[in-house]
């Protein structure tokens, strides 16, 4: 046996603290995912919503965290896709399907497995993607479709429009299905988004920036579903507005080749 394997074995007996950790949030996400579908088979419907965010909080904390303690891994990034399939992918869908498309039969079962596969599809493509060291360094700004934990609050927004509004229509079958349609698509399409990971705020908004998030939370605090449906709103707006920043930089690219 050589060293190389000998250093394996090592590995994979002893892992240490900063890799732990977020993995540890990285279950807590999945348990926070699985537990938003015992509130929906108990129709309470604003827990499960809850868990969802608890779950999208979670899942953007650890890879930062893993990332800031220099834990990251591949195992943990194999948990985290796997996570985020349940999460935001087969948890969204059975919410939907219990609050509304149930009610359209086998079809709207359908069209809950087939939001299921467009994130299970769209996550397998990052996974692929975001190994291949060929993207010029602008390209991390972006994602390629819609990211999951998005598309799940794209998904849920008229259950969460339901809770403020109490409009029996948000409930419709059809409507959530074609909603749904759309949030799929979203996900396995390749229109650019933006990737926030890697946004970096200039000294000079430092304190601006950090009053408007002080701000955000306390209104998310007093009114959490408007601020959560703001919050979806705004991140399908700015979807065109990263569409255009993505075709500038890359018209900018083929200029300079």
């Amino acid at each position: 046996m050589n060293v190389h394997q000998n250093r394996e074995k090592r590995t994979l007996r002893v892992m240490s603290l900063n890799k732990m950790i977020p993995n540890i949030l990285t279950l807590m996400a999945l348990a926070a995912g699985l537990t938003s579908m015992r509130f929906a088979l108990q129709e309470e419907w604003k827990h499960a919503t809850l868990a969802i965010v608890v779950a999208a909080v979670l899942d953007t904390l650890d890879g930062r965290v893993a990332r800031l303690l220099k834990g990251a891994s591949k195992f943990g990034a194999e948990l985290d896709s796997l996570s985020d399939f349940v999460c935001f992918g087969v948890a969204p869908a059975m919410i939907l399907y219990l609050w509304s498309m149930q009610d359209a039969g086998r079809w709207g079962w359908i069209i809950c497995m087939l939001f299921t596969m467009a994130c299970g599809l769209r996550l397998a493509r990052f996974n692929v993607t975001s190994e291949d060291i060929t993207k010029p360094s602008w390209a991390k700004g972006f994602f390629s479709g819609v990211p999951a934990p998005a598309g799940a609050g794209i998904v849920l927004l008229p259950l969460i429009l339901s809770f403020i509004l109490e409009w029996n229509q948000l409930r419709d079958s059809i409507l959530v299905a074609i909603w749904e349609l759309i949030a799929g698509g979203l996900l396995i399409s390749t229109v650019p988004t933006f990737s926030f990971k890697t946004t970096r705020i200039p000294k000079s908004w430092m304190f601006p920036v950090m009053l408007g998030v002080a701000a955000f939370v306390t209104f998310a605090v007093s009114a959490p579903w408007w601020s959560l449906t703001v919050l979806i709103i705004l991140y399908i707006t700015s979807i065109p507005f990263a569409f255009r920043r993505h075709r500038a930089l890359n018209n900018r690219l083929l200029g300079e080749s």
